[in-house]
């Protein structure tokens, strides 16, 4: 799951980006509003992390231009301001969510993936189908019930697929959900990553669209 975090605070930001990191989500870190729409311009999030005081635009501007502009992405605030009209104020402005500083990462953590359910339409926590479930609180995948032992790109890419059953993905799509900012992604590290996911499967779940990217489809 891909994370756009716009936090200014330097110490903050980078224990965030480092926490939510180790706990398997892909983060891109921002510090100004500007830099907050731009990055939503050229990329596509799950869920985006927005804090109220940004040195240039506010979150609560950040968030009323993102909603105008018809960019649905849940929105998460998270501020040190804790006063009721500011939690009302950012509700208003079209904010799904809204969670005070300091907080515990367990807590951070279980509302993003909320939030992502709710985007995709989806009230379990785990990821049905077929005989394929997935995990992603626990970061885990069984198939008929049994474990499988994916290695955490081939469990994102897993993830990436079971979000939209049956959706071709291209490489790229693949990409940008799997790696943030400034990481080096080999010319085939997709497909590295696709060919060893598709050997533990052990049946055709991954399918290869030619020339166009995967889909999973489910196998009975």
């Amino acid at each position: 799951m891909k994370l756009l975090l716009a936090e200014d605070d330097t110490m903050l930001g980078t224990g965030m980006e480092k926490a939510l990191t180790q706990a398997g989500f892909t983060v891109d870190w921002v510090r100004t509003g500007q830099h907050t729409l731009g990055a939503l311009e050229a990329t596509g999030y799950d869920v985006v992390l927005l804090d109220i005081g940004l040195p240039d635009i506010d979150g609560l501007q950040v968030l009323q231009r993102m909603r105008q502009l018809r960019q649905h992405t849940p929105v998460l605030m998270v501020t040190a301001r804790d006063a009721v009209s500011d939690r009302v104020a950012g509700l208003n402005q079209g904010a799904d969510d809204y969670h005070t500083k300091p907080f515990h990462l367990d807590e951070l953590v279980a509302r993003i993936h909320a939030l992502a359910r709710r985007q995709a339409g989806q009230a379990h926590p785990s990821l049905q189908l077929g005989r394929l479930e997935l995990r992603p609180i626990e970061r885990a995948a069984l198939l008929a019930g049994q474990l499988l032992p994916l290695s955490p790109r081939e469990f994102d890419l897993l993830h990436a697929l079971m979000q939209k059953p049956g959706a071709v993905l291209s490489i790229e799509q693949l990409e940008n959900k799997l790696y943030g900012w400034g990481q080096e992604v080999s010319s085939n590290a997709i497909e590295v990553h696709l060919h060893h996911l598709r050997r533990k499967l052990g049946e055709p779940w991954v399918r290869n669209v030619r020339g166009v990217g995967y889909k999973l489809v489910e196998v009975q």
